[in-house]
């Protein structure tokens, strides 16, 4: 019993993520969208912490009952993909049928992608775009970019969504795991400072996101890259 509570308890801090995606849809829903990305990324920052606790406390050998993973995925799908598809159309980012066609390609893609079985490669990175548009969407809320950019980065993504590109996982993925760590952060700090201002950012946080979500958005491919271009290096000396 005593391995089994705390066990158990890190299931339920786990679903707390569904109580956080329900209050940030109802944000949504009032168009209070600084309100539905803090919602949003207190759920991000559950989910960074309940797998390292999962671990810790062997929820897998004593609280077996229920899916610890299908629970992270279930709640995922909601803050990652669906509620910022939601935003992404009605806040007006993308109107009309643009948006129409960016959120469902969202939604459906998402979909197909949290139900892969091959989404984890073997240094626990991702195995295609993991589906983060929790944080996309927020890059749109406070960076002001042309709509057709906006539809060739959400274009863009969903594709990568299904190619063997790697993603990282900032706590899983070993290799540079230190900066890694400090840009996820970095992000986290930055996207709760645009958020508290209403989505009126200052340069420099506009400038610390863009950086921030460039490098947590391609340094696993720079990862999938170098290897191979140091192995070329070494059979031409």
């Amino acid at each position: 019993m005593k391995h089994y509570i705390p066990a158990f308890a890190v299931h339920l801090f786990t679903a707390t993520g569904a109580g956080l995606a329900l209050v940030a849809m109802l944000a949504a829903g009032t168009h209070d969208w600084s309100m539905m990305y803090l919602w949003l990324l207190a759920a991000l920052v559950v989910d960074g912490i309940d797998g390292p606790l999962a671990r810790k406390f062997n929820v897998k050998k004593y609280a077996p009952q229920w899916d610890g993973v299908l629970l992270d995925l279930i709640i995922d799908y909601l803050t990652y993909v669906f509620i910022p598809a939601y935003a992404l159309f009605q806040s007006g980012l993308l109107p009309g049928w643009p948006g129409w066609i960016a959120a469902l390609v969202v939604c459906l893609t998402g979909a197909i992608y949290f139900a892969d079985t091959r989404m984890k490669t073997a240094d626990n990175s991702f195995s295609g775009f993991p589906g983060c548009w929790n944080m996309v969407v927020l890059v749109f809320f406070a960076v002001d970019m042309p709509k057709p950019l906006m539809m060739g980065i959400v274009a863009v993504l969903a594709l990568a969504q299904f190619f063997p590109l790697k993603f990282i996982h900032p706590v899983r993925t070993r290799r540079f795991r230190p900066l890694s760590l400090a840009m996820m952060v970095a992000w986290v700090g930055v996207s709760f400072w645009v958020g508290f201002d209403d989505f009126q950012p200052t340069r420099l946080a506009q400038i610390l996101l863009i950086i921030t979500s460039s490098y947590l958005l391609f340094i696993g491919v720079a990862m999938q890259i170098w290897p191979i271009a140091a192995s070329k290096a070494r059979r031409s000396k």
